[in-house]
């Protein structure tokens, strides 16, 4: 994890002092020092949630290409350790607002496999309804609201969230994933501004996997370190190595319980890298082979499972255990959709408008 940037002038609490003394523990002790590892068990779990992402994933690009599904189709592959890692510091009470790419936040959010397959066939089974597809997953029972096809688009509504739970003085935060493309949007800065004045509990979760679409970083912004620019809103911000899933965890969880105990909103940077092209459609011209294959070392399934075999853990015995788990859910999520109805022509209206506001 880098240093923390934190700028705020607010003198009570003072998050500038909290990033500092966060920012300098993690140096000391690493996310591999034995003070911070967590049980083999809490590992596994980690390992088990980033590989059903990774498999469902492959199974979408199999289904993709059988055009069993359609539409756009943005796959998460690489960047497992930032959803697992971030929903391991969040409460089943908190809510979540994530992007385009989101198979991976809904599926660590605890939404089943089955119901977000069931999503991407378009059926009525799915967990929007056969409505939304890929790109708009949502499930108000786990408090996860999208799934957002806009750029940007669901900052503001995180901070409507946050709002909503400041004024009923429920004790939640809310966390919103973004891409760093968001950077170059309005909607970010306005967010920013607006939740770092009211001191609004969000988590803000930027996913910088180096390329909006097909643009690099470095191409579209002057300024690429992305957390020092977010504290200059007077938030807390802190750059994690977005490939490691237990810096992440670590990082997130502190955030977190300071957004909870009402030390305003803090920003995230998760560095991390896409593996696959930005959608299935892209031809993927715009990087070098290369750089993909470096970060591919970086691959943060392999990573924990080194660590773990590092530590003398049983991980091919428990690897295979996990492998012949997740290919079955997956493998019955599949079969679920492909039996599932559609949704039936007369319901087409439904939910187009409030129920206050249908006319019979």
């Amino acid at each position: 994890m880098s240093p923390a940037r934190p700028t705020s002038a607010r003198k009570e609490p003072t998050p500038r002092k909290a990033g500092k003394k966060t920012a300098k523990t993690r140096r000391k002790t690493g996310a591999g020092s034995p003070s911070d590892r967590p049980a083999a068990g809490h590992r596994t779990d980690l390992l088990e949630a980033m590989l059903r992402i990774r498999r469902f994933e492959e199974r979408c690009v199999e289904l993709y290409s059988a055009t069993k599904i359609r539409g756009f189709v943005h796959l998460y592959i690489g960047e497992e350790a930032v959803a697992v890692g971030v929903n391991e510091a969040l409460t089943p009470e908190d809510a979540v607002v994530a992007t385009y790419r989101e198979h991976g936040h809904a599926l660590a959010r605890g939404i089943t496999a089955e119901a977000v397959m069931a999503e991407m066939y378009g059926r009525a089974t799915g967990c929007s309804g056969g409505r939304g597809g890929s790109m708009h997953l949502f499930d108000a029972s786990r408090r996860f609201y999208g799934g957002n096809a806009i750029v940007a688009g669901g900052l503001p509504l995180a901070a409507g969230l946050a709002l909503a739970d400041r004024m009923r003085g429920q004790d939640r935060v809310t966390c919103c994933f973004f891409g760093d493309g968001a950077f170059a949007e309005g909607e970010f800065h306005e967010t920013a501004n607006l939740a770092a004045l009211w001191r609004l509990p969000v988590l803000f979760i930027c996913e910088n996997n180096l390329y909006a679409m097909g643009t690099a970083l470095a191409r579209h912004e002057a300024q690429t370190d992305l957390a020092m620019r977010a504290a200059s809103y007077g938030m807390v911000a802190w750059a994690v190595d977005g490939m490691d899933v237990e810096a992440v965890e670590q990082t997130a969880r502190r955030a977190a319980e300071a957004v909870r105990s009402g030390a305003g909103p803090h920003f995230l940077e998760l560095r991390t890298y896409r593996f696959r092209a930005h959608s299935m459609y892209d031809p993927d011209r715009y990087r070098d082979k290369a750089e993909v294959e470096r970060w591919k070392e970086r691959d943060p399934i392999t990573r924990l499972l080194d660590r773990m075999r590092e530590d003398g853990e049983p991980v091919e015995e428990t690897l295979a255990g996990i492998e012949r788990r997740v290919a079955a859910e997956v493998d019955d999520a599949v079969e679920a959709a492909e039996q599932a109805p559609e949704e039936p022509v007369e319901h087409l209206l439904h939910h187009v408008t409030s129920a206050s506001a249908e006319v019979s």
